[in-house]
């Protein structure tokens, strides 16, 4: 998962950065234009986002095959912020695919926060993952610390996994959700009606 984020943001910035040096340009006046009268400037800069970008949907490549699609309505970045953090309260969406463009996994989020000095996700509302062993993943809170190369949450979580589904409170696991544990967990197997008799009421 690391690698994926790492390259759509570098993507991303480099785009939001070109973009915002041309914006700078069309729209800060010349010095040869008579100065008009301008409202108060804002002093804390804390409360705005140094970047935004509406309505994002990236293809990134890897060794020259498309491997990944990312999309967002809104992503912010609020670099004066303590801590600074990258905003994407309008939800985000991320896709592998697999050399023939079937989609392998993919991480579904209602909004979702990047804590960029500490290397941290937090995925928020309804969170959803699959991951390449086709297991999904459900729950309301989701946090990523790439630092520590782990997932975790403290909340309910749902797992449907080979034909059964395991529910419980608390989840720690690998970053590429392939190795979990699960706190108070309860599971339910799928079980086969034709395989239970009826109970005989003839007998006393």
């Amino acid at each position: 998962m690391s690698h994926i984020f790492r390259k759509f943001f570098f993507i991303q910035t480099s785009i939001a950065i070109s973009c915002w040096a041309i914006a700078m340009l069309v729209l800060f006046p010349s010095c040869t234009e008579k100065k008009r009268p301008l409202a108060a400037a804002i002093q804390k800069r804390d409360s705005l986002p140094f970047m935004k970008s509406l309505d994002v949907t990236t293809l990134i490549s890897d060794s020259g095959i498309t491997r990944y699609r990312i999309k967002t309505k809104e992503w912010m970045i609020f670099d004066k912020k303590e801590p600074s953090y990258w905003s994407f309260e309008k939800g985000l969406y991320l896709e592998k695919f697999d050399t023939t463009y079937h989609v392998e996994a993919s991480i579904k989020a209602d909004t979702a926060y990047y804590y960029d000095k500490k290397k941290l996700w937090e995925l928020r509302g309804h969170v959803l993952i699959k991951n390449l062993q086709g297991d999904r993943f459900s729950t309301e809170q989701l946090f990523w610390d790439q630092m520590q190369n782990k997932v975790y949450s403290s909340k309910y979580i749902s797992i449907k996994k080979s034909g059964r589904t395991i529910n419980g409170y608390g989840f720690e696991s690998n970053q590429e959700m392939t190795v979990y544990k699960i706190h108070k967990t309860s599971g339910a197997l799928p079980i086969d009606d034709r395989k239970i008799a009826p109970p005989d009421t003839t007998k006393h």
